[in-house]
């Protein structure tokens, strides 16, 4: 060694390392870091991939509930059997019940057949009626209420085919099946062939299952989730008028004027605490003062909209307080300074420009009242309902006729025997699902639309 590779006191120098040449430590952080983000990246595939098998199994499950099979024929409307007297009094026609209306239906379907000349082998008149819903003989006779002077004549009719023939055109049913199955042949089926050859038997979109009622376990081809809808809108309607007043109210007053004391400090824990109270809470709670003390009808939409109020108020007052906090205190003080009271100052400046996240908040509130039915079930809104309310208000709607509700009715459809209950609770998911993402999408367009950058 040299002289000139010694220093001074005679130490040997340490050499120097390039920032171009990571050293062991930076390698392992960098190993860290790459880790770390390949571990997010799976979280989120995984969580993408279990998104995507459940929609894939709902909408595949769910998408035939929005297709129906329905059956063309000629229908004689014979005069003997539906207006015996002759007179096409309303009151005597209304004595003729869907029996005979089923009589008639069965009668013209074989005349048809054998005018057609279609036979199978095997197959008897009583099963060759089978093939067409029950429903169909109400269908039929709500028409000739409503112009009695068809009676006597023929008539071609657009019925609804049994829930088995609908089902073997969706892969439900087959001829293996049916051998098997006490509600429906292989004849029916090869009959139901035969019918959709001619261009007589059709499967086409079902807009009944979105406006017609429920049915009963009979006919599951002609459920629908118009009162369920409807319930649904006038709870949400509820909701949407008490629950953001309240809300936004008792954030403003609890962040902007309460006093900070002991008091405050105990309703602020308990706000907590109700947002995290599992949901059939509320339902307890709603019976107790809703039902049994205040008097109000079990099953009304009302009562279901107070309820589901309750429950979304911890949310909203949540989230709009974590709104208002999120404002500077410059925007505050500047107001003050200027000369605003207190209360201009919040309404003035601190509310516009927390209305991003109490909009956002409110609508995400409103999403998961939608969606809950453990609440709905203890208050009585579990019940068939098998008609729309007697009178289109909201007097009626609201306080008087018994309803349901979207999650209910999907609760109620999977508590059926019947197969096509099944793809009618799928379908009803799908609906409840839009519903569900038009909200978000609502929530989404106003933060932009009301966003304030300082």
């Amino acid at each position: 060694m040299t002289d000139a590779n010694m220093s001074k006191s005679g130490a040997v120098p340490v050499p120097r390392k390039s920032l171009l040449q990571p050293d062991a430590r930076t390698k392992r952080r960098n190993s860290a870091e790459a880790r770390f983000r390949a571990y997010g990246l799976a979280a989120v595939g995984i969580g993408v991939l279990a998104l995507v098998m459940l929609l894939v199994s709902i909408v595949g499950t769910g998408s035939g509930a929005f297709k129906q099979t329905y059956l063309t024929i000629p229908v004689h409307l014979n005069e003997a059997k539906l207006d015996k007297k002759g007179d096409r009094e309303l009151a005597n026609l209304k004595k003729v019940t869907t029996i005979g209306y089923a009589g008639v239906l069965k009668t013209s379907l074989n005349d048809f057949l054998a005018q057609e000349g279609i036979e199978i082998d095997g197959l008897s008149d009583k099963d060759a009626g089978k093939i067409i819903s029950k429903e169909a003989a109400a269908t039929v006779r709500n028409a000739v209420l409503a112009d009695p002077d068809l009676i006597g004549t023929t008539q071609d009719f657009t019925l609804l085919a049994n829930g088995r023939i609908d089902g073997y055109y969706k892969g439900r049913v087959t001829m293996d099946s049916a051998e098997l199955d006490g509600n429906v042949t292989p004849e029916q089926l090869m009959l139901a062939d035969a019918l959709k050859e001619r261009g007589l038997l059709k499967t086409k979109f079902n807009w009944a299952f979105l406006i017609a009622p429920d049915a009963s376990d009979q006919r599951p081809e002609a459920a629908g989730l118009g009162v369920a809808i409807l319930g649904s809108i006038y709870m949400m309607l509820t909701v949407l008028i008490l629950a953001p007043v309240i809300g936004v109210a008792a954030s403003i007053y609890l962040e902007e004027f309460a006093p900070k004391n002991r008091w405050t400090d105990i309703i602020e824990v308990n706000i907590s605490n109700l947002a995290a109270v599992p949901s059939i809470v509320f339902g307890i709670l709603g019976l107790a003062i809703f039902i049994n003390f205040a008097g109000m009808r079990a099953s009304a939409p009302i009562v279901g909209g107070l309820v589901l109020t309750l429950m979304t108020l911890p949310t909203i007052i949540i989230a709009t307080r974590a709104a208002l906090k999120a404002v500077p205190p410059s925007i505050r003080d500047a107001g003050l300074g200027l000369g605003a009271s207190k209360m201009q100052s919040v309404m003035h400046h601190v509310l516009p420009l927390a209305a991003p996240g109490i909009l956002t908040g409110t609508i995400i509130g409103l999403a998961q009242a939608l969606g809950e039915t453990a609440p709905l079930l203890l208050i009585g809104m579990v019940a068939f309902v098998r008609e729309y309310p007697a009178a289109w208000s909201p007097e009626s709607g609201l306080f008087g006729e018994p309803s349901t509700a979207l999650p209910v009715q999907v609760f109620n459809w999977t508590q059926r025997a019947d197969p096509a209950f099944v793809e009618r609770a799928s379908g009803a998911i799908i609906v409840l699902l839009i519903f569900l993402v038009a909200m978000n999408a609502v929530a989404v367009m106003l933060r932009r639309r009301f966003e304030r950058r300082w």
